[in-house]
């Protein structure tokens, strides 16, 4: 997959990962690599850049004598994941355009 594409698609999945509820970069990967690969070293600077954002924040809690750091979806982050899913249609027509209208089995 294009790199450009996939950074895009791996930022909205991070998103989708916590849309529900709050989670921790083991379980987003291990939930986000059913779909797409990701790894930490990827994973943790779309984190810090979303951050940086206002997208996501984060706060730590101790679990098992460590500390686990959480990210929680901000409103700006679910505006920006409801975009991205409002756009679907528009993608969708993008995609049969490139493919000729032809689906994989």
């Amino acid at each position: 997959m294009d790199v450009q594409l996939r950074k895009g698609l791996l930022e909205f999945c991070v998103l989708a990962a916590i849309r529900e509820s709050d989670s921790y970069g083991y379980q987003m990967i291990k939930e986000i690599s059913e779909y797409i690969a990701i790894s930490e070293s990827t994973l943790y600077p779309i984190l810090r850049r979303m951050e940086a954002s206002g997208k996501v924040m984060s706060y730590s809690v101790e679990y098992h004598n460590r500390i686990r750091r959480y990210f929680h979806l901000t409103e700006a982050g679910r505006e920006a994941l409801n975009g991205f899913v409002k756009e679907k249609e528009e993608i969708m027509r993008v995609l049969a355009f490139i493919t000729g209208g032809v689906e994989d089995e």
